[in-house]
């Protein structure tokens, strides 16, 4: 929600939570789901996008004292100074787990490759591998017109090299419905440690389509992500290959 969208009367947004000035949702622990059928957005593409920057105290300076000197920086966001090997050396990637109607169970991700299709099963394709978090980065189309044969998926995020790095940017996963707002997911809780992230559950809910806040962190992999939601896959040690944009 924007910074002064409670300040002004006549400005409440339209959903729970989020800006209708921004049009968009943000999905919060407070208000932690939406249906995207009461949105009349359950049809078409589902765009999901992964885009995440660097934090600023990785790049040194005193942030108390310049916030102090010109307290208005704290209404924009950090400012990502340039690439550093710190940078070359956080790579977040974006994942999705899923299940469908008739019990077909998998994975879309970069690692092995796993690229998934958009107009047959599993109705998921990931478009690309961001390495660097560009402004664009990595995307996942889900076909919604094939919501009937959709269980329901988990969108996660994991880091691929042996560096802890969420605690070293801000990420958010944002999904880009046919119709309406957009939905945000912030990953902005401290976890140093962590090496994957559920981030949310897409689920049909008996012909609704749901979409619910997850952001759980764990300190494995994408075996872990799998005990905890209990898809019962078997797991190998993978390799990435570049992904086709």
């Amino acid at each position: 929600m924007g910074f002064f969208d409670g300040l002004w009367p006549g400005r409440a947004a339209d959903f729970d939570s989020g800006s209708a000035a921004s049009n968009a949702i943000e999905l919060t622990k407070r208000h932690s789901q939406v249906s995207l059928t009461k949105q009349d957005a359950a049809t078409g593409h589902l765009r999901i996008n992964l885009a995440w920057r660097m934090r600023t105290s990785d790049f040194g300076g005193d942030s108390r004292e310049s916030l102090l000197r010109h307290p208005l920086k704290a209404l924009r966001p950090p400012e990502v100074v340039g690439h550093s090997q710190s940078m070359v050396n956080v790579d977040l990637d974006l994942g999705c787990l899923y299940e469908l109607a008739d019990g077909t169970k998998g994975v879309v991700q970069p690692l092995g490759g796993l690229l998934g299709e958009i107009n047959a099963a599993p109705f998921v394709k990931l478009s690309g591998d961001d390495r660097f978090g560009s402004a664009s980065g990595e995307t996942i189309y889900v076909n919604l017109d094939h919501r009937d044969s959709i269980k329901r998926l988990l969108v996660f995020v994991y880091i691929y090299d042996q560096t802890p790095a969420f605690d070293r940017t801000h990420a958010i996963v944002t999904l880009y419905p046919s119709n309406g707002p957009r939905i945000e997911i912030g990953l902005d809780e401290r976890h140093p440690q962590a090496r994957s992230c559920a981030v949310v559950m897409i689920e049909n809910v008996k012909g609704e389509m749901m979409v619910r806040r997850e952001v759980r962190f764990v300190y494995g992999f994408q075996a872990e992500l799998d005990r905890l939601y209990g898809w019962g896959l078997q797991w190998g040690r993978g390799y990435k290959t570049k992904a086709g944009r």
